[in-house]
């Protein structure tokens, strides 16, 4: 006796895009990095990677449970920075996961065993997905203020005395940079306060870094995660390359537990292996030989930072193009914030009502959240967009 489930509402918005065949369709809702004709592009340096990959591997057997090892260390370095003291210390294991998402999924497994009376806390809103992934391993989720939709800035003063609320050995859940779906990052100075709440009230942080490469740098975009790691005694960070490589089908992701000790990391290891065994058994291969090559060549890395800084910089573009095509309608100053933000997504803090005539009546495709993609605001539609979101908010 089964009954259907609903629908995921992002997927159902997908689909009606599809179905739409009107020829000022705009998609802002879609999760992935699209160029200027909608297409998510294969990065050049990953075609090279593959191809080189095609003319030398020998076998497709299976790697590991852990993954393939040259990516694991590729990775951490690139979250960590490659002469952290955490890494020189060997504190830090990292397995390979199937995408940022089975990365999330392991390390709620890994607390789910080791403390299973713990609440992970999330920032209000977080991304959507954060809560079956985690939920799903029976822990209980609850949510800190992050964000007011009313001025489009974070709210650090609530955030601050939120997390300084959180019992001891729970969990908090921060984005390491390119907030999803707000956009809104932590800065320096709140990196370093929650450090010192999570030392002092031994809270277990846990990071996830989806965009690193999106907001500001490759470095820049992993400073927050390096300095807590140089406070705090233990630490889950996830790291994905489904944008910054643009290998969302190949599900490829890493997870990092920061340990107090080798010894802990070591058996913290031993946790994570027989989580993967029991879940996927073997991670993939492909995506993690792709980054590993990227990352291993100096000449591939190269071609990679320039069209990832390519990415970002038209993101950031596109961020300040659509605040210049609302000014024509008094709308700068109400949505200015989009311009100051980081990464794929902003919140626009619109009502339903809105979203629903946008979709209707202008074929303007946003997510009920009132997330939209900065990658969708390309040249050729942004005064289009402009022109629809001051109509629908006017009428």
């Amino acid at each position: 006796d089964v009954s259907p489930m609903p629908g995921d509402p992002i997927l159902a918005l997908m689909a009606a895009y599809r179905e739409d065949d009107s020829p000022n369709k705009v998609d802002l809702g879609v999760g992935v990095y699209q160029d200027d004709d909608g297409n998510t592009p294969v990065l050049r340096a990953v075609a090279h990677a593959e191809q080189r990959l095609l003319e030398s591997q020998t076998t497709k057997s299976y790697v590991g449970i852990a993954g393939f090892e040259d990516f694991n260390g590729q990775m951490q370095a690139m979250l960590f920075g490659e002469r952290h003291a955490a890494l020189a210390d060997r504190r830090v294991t990292t397995v390979q996961t199937a995408g940022g998402s089975g990365g999330l999924r392991v390390a709620g497994e890994l607390i789910a065993s080791l403390r299973p009376d713990a609440t992970i806390w999330v920032t209000t809103p977080t991304w959507a997905n954060h809560t079956p992934l985690l939920g799903s391993t029976g822990l209980e989720l609850k949510s800190v203020r992050y964000y007011d939709t009313a001025t489009g800035e974070l709210d650090a003063d609530g955030l601050i005395e939120d997390v300084a609320n959180i019992p001891e050995g729970d969990v908090l859940l921060l984005h390491g940079c390119c907030h999803n779906p707000t956009g809104a990052d932590l800065t320096p100075e709140l990196w370093q306060a929650l450090t010192e709440i999570c030392v002092r009230n031994r809270l277990l942080p846990f990071v996830d870094t989806a965009y690193q490469g999106f907001a500001d740098g490759l470095e820049q975009d992993a400073a927050g995660v390096r300095y807590m790691a140089e406070h705090v005694p233990e630490m889950l960070a996830v790291n994905s390359c489904s944008k910054n490589f643009g290998l969302y089908r190949e599900r490829t992701g890493a997870l990092c537990a920061l340990a107090s000790s080798e010894t802990d990391a070591r058996a913290v290891r031993t946790h994570l292996m027989k989580i993967t065994r029991s879940m996927i058994s073997m991670p993939p291969d492909h995506g993690a030989r792709i980054v590993a090559t990227i990352l291993g060549d100096a000449q591939l890395k190269s071609v990679w930072l320039d069209e990832l800084g390519a990415m970002r910089d038209r993101m950031a573009q596109q961020r300040r193009d659509f605040v210049s095509a609302l000014e024509a309608y008094g709308l700068a100053d109400r949505f200015g914030f989009v311009a100051r933000q980081t990464g794929m997504f902003s919140l626009l803090g619109i009502d339903r009502e809105v979203i629903d005539r946008l979709r209707d009546e202008w074929h303007v495709y946003i997510v009920g959240s009132s997330r939209i993609n900065v990658a969708g605001l390309t040249a050729s539609k942004v005064a289009y967009i402009a022109e629809a979101l001051a109509a629908t908010i006017a009428a």
